[in-house]
């Protein structure tokens, strides 16, 4: 016996049965009926974390003591002068958050309020930048 005829012979009965309708749950939209096909991904955020891997990121260095000298001879120069908002240009160290190291970063502006105690430079366009990480430091007042 032909083994299409015996499949489709079981099935007769409900074969042209037109589609069934809920009457108490809506259609689902056909955007939501292919999502359920969508590919899967059992790697997902592993490119993300390959990527954080491979960022490079630069290593602080340490200052000398004669240059830490300088730093502070530069800063106490432009706090003499604070009241003309003097342009700087500081270039300081940005620890990254996620891993080890951090970047360089050059800030340049107009500095508004050296803050002895928290030992921070303010400029002007609210950038706030720590002593500690200051690596150089460049004004037209010194």
């Amino acid at each position: 016996m032909n083994e299409n005829f015996y499949n489709s012979h079981n099935y007769e009965d409900i074969l042209y049965l037109p589609h069934h309708v809920s009457p108490s749950r809506p259609r689902m939209p056909k955007i939501d009926r292919a999502a359920q096909f969508a590919p899967f991904s059992a790697l997902s955020g592993f490119s993300d974390a390959i990527g954080e891997t491979g960022r490079l990121t630069d290593e602080r260095v340490e200052l000398g003591e004669e240059a830490k000298s300088e730093l502070n001879e530069e800063l106490r120069m432009i706090q003499e002068r604070i009241a003309i908002h003097p342009e700087v240009a500081v270039t300081y160290f940005q620890p990254d958050k996620r891993k080890s190291g951090g970047a360089y970063i050059t800030a340049t502006g107009r500095v508004k309020k050296i803050d002895i105690y928290r030992r921070t430079v303010a400029l002007q366009d609210g950038t706030q930048i720590p002593m500690e990480e200051i690596v150089r430091l460049k004004s037209d007042v010194v």
